[in-house]
């Protein structure tokens, strides 16, 4: 059976924070999703159409009429964390926009799955600052579920998606350990067996914290971001899709 797979959103769908292909094109969740799917149904065919930096109103805007013209079985999306991140947020247009991407394929029986927000206050000061909007937009998430024939987002409380290991070094972008997970998740939200238990941290304890830790987080990403954000810069600004066209995958 050939399962056709549509991947859209922003930097998480495109993989930031993943170990890179030979290309150096970021690996990523989805694409660690689509070879799980390839594996479970035989054959896959999967296009990724996310853009790092995008809002949910330019992801509707720029990839949900390609992604539907490539009459998916299946449409994942990342959608409103970028949202989250800026300085005032409208949680009713939000919702519009977020209704606008997902009601168009579940009316044609596409199986669509979101990625919830986790709570990350012990991950990032990020995660202190959201912690409000991360609470309405996971509302949102849920009422997609409820009214407009979304999967049930996957729950997140309690799991490895808490812990600072499954996180990149910028903190807002998953590590390959983080990806691996996810795309698990995602795929056990699909009804796809996966080995082992994809919520629990590994053995251990995070590293810790310390002034150094600290100043180099700053100095390498804060300090950009936020130069880009003064400046009305984006880190999509000139980049394209990573996967724009249907490919297949076979098992194994």
């Amino acid at each position: 059976m050939v399962v056709r797979y549509v991947a859209i959103g922003d930097s998480l769908t495109e993989g930031i924070g993943d170990e890179p292909w030979p290309d150096g094109t970021p690996r990523g969740w989805a694409d660690r999703l689509a070879d799980l799917l390839a594996a479970h149904h035989g054959e896959v065919e999967y296009a990724n159409l996310a853009v790092r930096g995008y809002r949910a109103r330019e992801v509707l805007a720029t990839q949900v009429e390609a992604a539907l013209a490539m009459e998916p079985d299946v449409m994942t999306f990342t959608a409103g964390m970028n949202d989250l991140l800026r300085a005032r947020l409208d949680a009713d247009e939000l919702r519009r926009t977020l209704v606008s991407i997902v009601r168009p394929f579940t009316a044609k029986g596409v199986r669509v799955a979101v990625v919830p927000i986790p709570d990350i206050r012990s991950v990032s000061p990020a995660g202190r600052l959201i912690a409000r909007r991360r609470v309405v937009l996971n509302g949102i998430y849920r009422g997609l579920a409820e009214h407009h024939g979304m999967l049930p987002p996957t729950e997140t409380t309690g799991t490895i998606f808490e812990d600072r290991r499954a996180w990149a070094d910028d903190r807002l972008h998953l590590s390959p350990l983080g990806h691996e997970r996810l795309a698990r998740a995602a795929a056990d939200s699909l009804g796809v067996p996966v080995d082992g238990d994809w919520m629990a941290p590994p053995d251990g304890t995070p590293p810790r914290r310390t002034v150094r830790t600290e100043v180099t987080w700053w100095r390498t990403h804060v300090g950009p971001w936020v130069g880009r954000r003064l400046t009305g810069r984006s880190s999509g600004d000139g980049r394209v899709a990573k996967q724009p066209e249907l490919v297949r995958l076979l098992a194994g």
